[in-house]
């Protein structure tokens, strides 16, 4: 087959949303490769293994063709016709709605939805079902940045430019983010800095790949970002650094902010977060000194019960020394999910209405009832976020209809919510792989995936792409659109959910049009022809020239009331659960560069489990010799919330008093086991990044921690395998 049949798309990863063509190969086992798609800005032809080898999840070796049911008899998830299945999800959440209340029934998201499908999902839980019950797996992400960047500038987008200007800036910081394993095509973005003369800081107590390529790495103690940023602000007055001009036309705030940075003694600060005061000088130097510059955050410092203070205080450090709202400087947050942003935008999230707008707003809320046509009072109000509506389950929450996502895997306290997803009255799940949620649902819906639909994407930069279909989907397999539209038409609604995605899109344009996420002057034609569309972007109107929509934003003014930027005074406080006697040692959790979030779909791809094949226990060399542990040994970690088990991996590049597991697995390595689900009052986003913990020889006795590998629900069924779960031949 001719290269001129390969179709353009974008990978099914992260927030990079890398350009790549697919060529179908006409082989059930390998559906398409990859070809280059080098004329993408954004990655250039650049593709990480997870990329290259994505088509490998296509193969119907390891992909649901079929819908599964629960047996009542056995217990076991049994083939199933879509009618069957259907029916069986409708009848659960009518039943449970009736019993119970619409709030009674959950709805739960993924940042790696479209924008349609994410924009769908709202809609279906606020129309068809009536619940407030719905939120996504975006709040473990970025929600903290998103947070802060509202309470500063007075709107959210990951990067307020596009990623071609990072090498023209003069200094980076990088808080928290390994950008070579997390999003390796985006490193070149730093390499090129370095080479046009720039000075990179990395902010991370480990001395990652990312970390090696720096000019400065700052190693602090996992929790104390906040004080680091605090102490470099008070570095940045007492030594006469601040931009007086810029603070005092285009801020507004500073005063407070000062005196909650000035608390900070520099010595104070080095006490706290173990880096030692010349290198925060020589880091205040390197930013201060800089024409231009620019802070990226990334889940290290996000993922806290302090979050959203933690960015506040580094978006504080850009806002007085006049490096936001100018070309080449401003802060900026690494999105992670491939959606990330798109799927907060659009209804996915417990308190927000399509176009980034406040479900509690009057207006907001007219509109877009407008839109759907129905009464605005009809509306249900914010409902919980991500973790406390897992944690509702079983109890307020009956019923829960979840798509792409596995919090089994990925969510905090995970044993927890693996027992709360058990004590459901009524599961559902859509995906594209049996992921250890779904292996304990009593319906499993086989949907499409990237390769199979057209939908578009947001991605880090408010480039809002087009990915467009390049396969036909095995016959046994629904698109989530068409899910939603059979479900609504099951439930009584036979208008208002169409199943194709640019009809649905089209109506999105209509809700967002006049919100801060402006879509409204977005089509696909356009997202075709000049390689993505930057939001906001709104309609201008018959016979006036098209908006070109916004790759920088704040150049004029701040999206606040007054034009001006806010600074908010914070002040360093301690996570939720610090170090004691019993558990002496700080955890931190991350990823790795052949492994992608829950793993529900890297770890059927062979080439990327022979690079990355389990979970592990990065540990300092002297804490070994303690312990008497050697490298390859089984350790393991304990924590207030239970135990995992992984191979030590012994190594001089984490600190003494820390240790890292990466989150990739499930089972007796499954690193969420053990993190804190303490939340950030502001923005819900769970302490992923910060608890206490002990470390145990496990020897080889093989016993497995608590929080295993999740068994099926329903009596009698065995635990499934996370790649190939067993289904009975249908009766």
């Amino acid at each position: 087959m001719s290269e001129a049949t390969a179709v353009p798309t974008h990978c099914p990863y992260c927030a990079l949303q890398c350009g790549m063509s697919l060529r179908p190969t006409g082989t059930p086992e390998l559906p398409a490769e990859v070809v280059d798609r080098t004329d993408f800005p954004v990655n250039r032809g650049a593709l990480c293994g997870k990329g290259r080898t994505a088509p490998a999840v296509l193969s119907s070796r390891v992909r649901l063709t079929e819908p599964l049911v629960r047996c009542p008899d056995t217990g076991a998830l049994v083939p199933a016709s879509w009618e069957e299945a259907l029916a069986a999800v409708a009848d659960g959440l009518r039943r449970t709605r009736a019993d119970h209340g619409p709030d009674a029934v959950g709805v739960f998201g993924g940042g790696g939805l479209t924008n349609e499908k994410a924009y769908t999902l709202g809609k279906f839980a606020r129309l068809v079902l009536g619940t407030s019950q719905i939120d996504y797996n975006g709040r473990f992400c970025m929600s903290s940045a998103a947070a802060a960047h509202g309470r500063a500038f007075g709107l959210d987008r990951g990067l307020p430019f596009p990623l071609e200007d990072i090498p023209k800036t003069g200094c980076v910081i990088l808080v928290g983010s390994n950008l070579a394993e997390t999003m390796p095509p985006a490193l070149r973005y730093l390499t090129e800095l370095k080479e046009n003369g720039g000075k990179l800081i990395v902010v991370d107590p480990r001395r990652t790949r990312t970390a090696e390529q720096a000019d400065l790495h700052l190693a602090p103690r996992p929790g104390t970002d906040l004080a680091l940023a605090l102490g470099m602000l008070h570095l940045v007055v007492a030594e006469g650094r601040v931009d007086q001009e810029f603070v005092a036309t285009r801020t507004s705030g500073w005063e407070e902010a000062r005196a909650g940075a000035m608390s900070h003694w520099p010595e104070q600060v080095e006490r706290i977060t173990g880096v030692p005061l010349p290198l925060l000088r020589e880091a205040v130097a390197l930013f201060g000194d800089a024409a231009t510059g620019m802070v990226l955050t990334a889940r290290g410092p996000e993922q806290q019960s302090k979050g959203t203070d933690t960015v506040g205080a580094w978006i504080n450090l850009c806002l007085a020394t006049g490096k936001a709202g100018r070309p080449l400087s401003g802060y900026g947050c690494l999105t992670g999910q491939g959606n990330g942003q798109g799927g907060r935008e659009h209804g996915q999230k417990a308190d927000q209405l399509p176009g980034y707008r406040k479900l509690d707003d009057p207006a907001a809320r007219a509109h877009v009832a407008g839109v759907w046509g129905v009464p605005p009072e009809s509306l249900p109000g914010p409902g919980r976020s991500a973790y406390e509506l897992l944690d509702a389950l079983g109890g307020d929450v009956r019923a829960l209809l979840l798509m792409g996502s596995n919090p089994v895997v990925s969510a905090p306290r995970a044993a927890h919510v693996e027992g709360r997803l058990r004590s459901l009255g009524f599961l559902a799940v859509a995906d594209v792989v049996l992921s250890e949620t779904a292996a304990l649902a009593d319906v499993v819906l086989p949907v499409t995936q990237w390769a199979e639909e057209t939908g578009t994407m947001t991605n880090l930069e408010g480039r809002v792409l087009l990915r467009r279909r390049a396969l036909t989907p095995p016959a046994g397999v629904r698109s989530d659109l068409e899910v939603l539209h059979a479900l609504a038409g099951l439930l009584g609604w036979e208008k208002g959910f169409p199943a194709e995605a640019e009809e649905v899109f089209d109506e999105l344009r209509r809700a967002s049009a006049g919100g801060p996420a402006d879509y409204s002057g977005i089509s696909y034609r356009r997202i075709e022809e000049e390689q993505g569309v930057f939001w906001p972007c709104p309609e201008t109107g018959v016979g006036e020239a098209d908006h070109t929509g916004t790759p920088r934003l704040f150049l004029d003014r701040f999206a606040t009331p007054d034009g001006r930027a806010r600074f908010v005074p914070v002040v360093h406080r301690a996570a939720a659960e610090e170090t004691d006697a019993e558990y002496p040692v700080v955890l931190t959790t991350g990823r790795v560069v052949s492994q992608y979030q829950s793993g529900a779909q890297t770890r059927r791809v062979d080439e990327l489990n022979a690079a990355a094949p389990g979970p592990f226990v990065e540990l300092h060399p002297r804490v070994a010799e303690r312990l008497g542990v050697t490298e390859g040994e089984r350790i393991a970690v304990v924590s207030r919330r239970g135990r995992a088990v992984a191979p030590a991996r012994i190594t001089t590049a984490i600190r003494p008093d820390t240790v890292f597991m990466p989150f990739h697995w499930a089972g007796e390595g499954r690193a969420n086991t053990l993190v804190n689900p303490a939340l950030d009052p502001v923005s819900r986003m769970p302490e992923f990044k910060v608890c206490a913990v002990r470390l145990e020889r496990a020897g080889s006795d093989g016993r497995a921690p608590s929080g295993g590998a999740p068994a099926a629900r329903g009596p009698g069924a065995a635990p499934p395998d996370p790649v190939d779960a067993p289904v009975l031949p249908r009766e």
